[in-house]
């Protein structure tokens, strides 16, 4: 089975238009969450994440839309969810509400999960290095797929493989461009790939909303 591999969108319409023009043909897409915060598109990526994903999973972002003031130490953060609860329709909201921590995918073959797939350590970072310390979270799984810190990277590691897409709408790990991932479940293969897209809409849109500079600012350096 081919599976699209998509995640942390956060409200980035021209990315992910642009990540998914980009993909090749697969048999799913799935997305490890956050498909909202921080851009000024959430109406339109949720839409759009419930039309091509097979499975999503909850980040903290979409667990936290109805509650904005918990990011108040982070006023990017908070003024992107601000926007989101208040642009977000009812129906939207609560399919955002009721998203799982954690999916099957891949025939059952792959764990999704937006940060570390450990309940105790939900939002806990996971970066590509640290990919093998997740060996013991592998069960009967033969690899894992997260998100979370918007740093790319697939590692094999003692019983599977560790993946994360990286980002679609925010990227972390100094390289501009959209990412997503392409797995093949039955060889365990990994493609990690990137995308380029209009950041001047973005930032046009983002000033449009009256969001923090920053929100653009930052997408022209990956950061």
């Amino acid at each position: 089975m081919k599976v699209g591999l998509i995640s942390d969108v956060h409200a980035n319409l021209p990315a992910l238009e642009a990540v998914l023009d980009d993909m090749p043909a697969v048999d799913r897409i799935v997305c490890g969450g956050d498909v909202i915060g921080y851009n000024p598109w959430p109406v339109e990526c949720v839409d759009r994440v419930q039309d091509v994903a097979a499975a999503t999973v909850r980040g903290n972002h979409d667990r936290m839309v109805e509650t904005p003031e918990r990011y108040r130490a982070n006023r990017m953060a908070e003024a992107g969810l601000e926007h989101a609860k208040a642009s977000l329709s009812d129906d939207q909201l609560a399919w955002l509400r009721g998203l799982p921590r954690t999916a099957e995918i891949a025939g059952g073959r792959y764990l999704l999960a937006h940060s570390h797939p450990a309940a105790a350590r939900e939002d806990a970072y996971v970066y590509p290095e640290e990919f093998q310390n997740l060996n013991r979270h592998m069960g009967d799984y033969d690899g894992i797929v997260l998100g979370h810190t918007h740093v790319q990277g697939a590692r094999a590691v003692a019983g599977g493989v560790v993946v994360n897409p990286g980002s679609v709408g925010q990227p972390r790990d100094g390289d501009p461009d959209a990412a997503y991932a392409m797995l093949d479940s039955a060889s365990d293969e990994v493609d990690l790939r990137r995308v380029g897209y209009d950041i001047d809409r973005v930032r046009d849109a983002v000033a449009k909303a009256g969001l923090p500079e920053r929100t653009a600012d930052r997408l022209y350096r990956g950061k």
